[in-house]
């Protein structure tokens, strides 16, 4: 199946002026690797048949929550990758959970391999390039929620190869691998478990890596101090303290941390994680964070992770991918250099995927 679309690339003055944004800015989009590290669109196919190939509007409830992304539009704002994520279902049991990411590790390839005209799925650096040189998509695949793969030791024999290229650690529930950051776990924070120690250490012999998004703060200094510190950490999608307070994003030390590995922070697009707003701040705010890591730990240890379709309320103008230009024009009003938002796009993330995997 080949997908129609309105092809930006084709018209770029216009899509300057659609955006009320310089011509400048959309050229050095187009010329830029454009990567965001997590969306999570794949979870409503699953729950209600979200159907990806399809166009969609911004949904029930104009952008906020879901209907953030679908192909047409991923090709439309000129993603040139992404990293897409199969998301656990903590209710389920230990086996379940292994059954259901194998079905739905199957299920997500298929509906890639259904539009491979456009869109193709990777597994590292070559792989993106030679997708990228075919004009397509190059769509990396994540698991959110490590206790999917937590059934026993035998689990993560599950993943096929290299097929998946990082696992979130816990997500919004603590498990048997360690404790999540949100403020409804119960207990104190333990930090990671013996068994999540183990299952960072195995990840990363894999060549997988344990994306700290999610931990709790002890769980990421458990998990920095049992990873291979030849590799590079990877956070791929929060916000900072040092911009807005909040339970879910990392402070000033945790980002040193980061950069220290030679790892990556990709900024999400959470309304209420980036300036507390409850129906939708400004795309100024994702600069706001970008900047304050960029002055914390230099630019090379920036990205973009979006969290799309994470039951997120993005910025109210940047509710899809085609608004994703507006991050250029911001940022150079703030006076970052072209060479800096080139890597924030995603030739920082493409580093350490080299670094990961060669």
């Amino acid at each position: 199946m080949k997908l129609d679309y309105s092809n930006r690339r084709a018209d770029p003055e216009g899509w300057a002026r659609e955006l009320g944004i310089s011509r400048a800015a959309v050229d050095l989009y187009l010329a830029s690797d454009v990567i965001d590290l997590h969306v999570d669109s794949f979870i409503w196919n699953r729950i209600f048949g979200y159907r990806l190939e399809r166009s969609h509007g911004l949904g029930l409830f104009g952008g906020r929550f879901y209907s953030q992304v679908d192909f047409p539009r991923i090709l439309e704002g000129g993603l040139t990758g992404a990293t897409w994520v199969i998301t656990t279902n903590p209710l389920r049991s230990a086996a379940g959970r292994a059954r259901a990411f194998a079905a739905n590790l199957e299920r997500l390839r298929g509906i890639f391999a259904g539009v491979s005209e456009q869109f193709t799925v990777v597994e590292d650096v070559a792989g993106y390039r030679a997708a990228r040189e075919a004009g397509k998509h190059a769509a990396f695949l994540a698991i959110q929620g490590g206790s999917a793969l937590d059934r026993d030791a035998d689990a993560l024999d599950l993943i096929p190869g290299r097929a998946i290229l990082r696992v979130t650690v816990v997500h919004l529930y603590s498990s048997s691998l360690g404790t999540t950051s949100a403020p409804l776990r119960r207990g104190g924070d333990t930090g990671l478990t013996d068994a999540g120690r183990d299952f960072v250490r195995r990840l990363e012999a894999r060549r997988i890596f344990p994306d700290l998004a999610h931990i709790s703060r002890q769980g990421f200094w458990d998990a920095v101090e049992v990873h291979d510190r030849t590799l590079p950490l990877l956070v791929t999608h929060t916000g900072v303290c040092g911009v807005h307070e909040h339970w879910r994003n990392l402070d000033d030390r945790q980002l040193r941390a980061v950069a220290d590995s030679g790892g990556v922070a990709g900024i999400m697009y959470q309304s209420s994680f980036l300036d507390g707003s409850f129906l939708g701040c400004r795309a100024e705010a994702v600069v706001r964070h970008l900047e304050h890591a960029v002055q914390t730990i230099g630019d090379d240890h920036v990205a973009l992770g979006s969290d799309w379709d994470g039951a997120i309320t993005p910025p109210l103008d940047l509710k899809t991918p085609v608004e994703l230009p507006r991050l250029v024009e911001l940022m150079l009003a703030r006076g970052m250099k072209e060479s800096s938002i080139v890597k924030i796009l995603g030739a920082n993330f493409l580093r350490v995927v080299q670094a990961m995997r060669g």
